[in-house]
């Protein structure tokens, strides 16, 4: 998987944006959390590299940018979690879960 660094705020517009022609899918991830590698591995496993003509791939490292989390939260409208993935669409997160339901086959199928 070719992940894209959310590092930035102003990437959040650009997703937003671009989310109009094809869907994004943000993962957010803490490396200190045993669950988030753990559901970031099953995800990985699944992945094929096809899927990213279907949806464009975004990792957040909550740890190292907090407030971004934070602000990915609230600008999509859904409560923090962690480990968390999103599915962008039209600016919005149509989907959007976390810990142990975060699933290949929950979030193709939302594409």
């Amino acid at each position: 998987m070719n992940w894209n660094k959310l590092t930035d705020a102003n990437q959040l517009e650009e997703i937003k944006a671009l989310s109009k022609d094809k869907p994004f899918l943000i993962f957010k991830h803490s490396t200190r959390c045993s669950i988030s590698s753990m559901s970031l591995d099953r995800l990985l496993r699944k992945w094929k590299d096809a899927d990213e003509e279907k949806v464009t791939p975004y990792f957040l490292d909550l740890i190292a940018y907090r407030e971004l989390s934070d602000l990915v939260a609230k600008e999509f409208k859904v409560p923090h979690e962690s480990p968390q993935v999103l599915l962008i669409k039209d600016g919005e997160a149509v989907y959007d879960n976390s810990h142990y339901g975060i699933s290949y086959e929950d979030l193709m199928g939302k594409i």
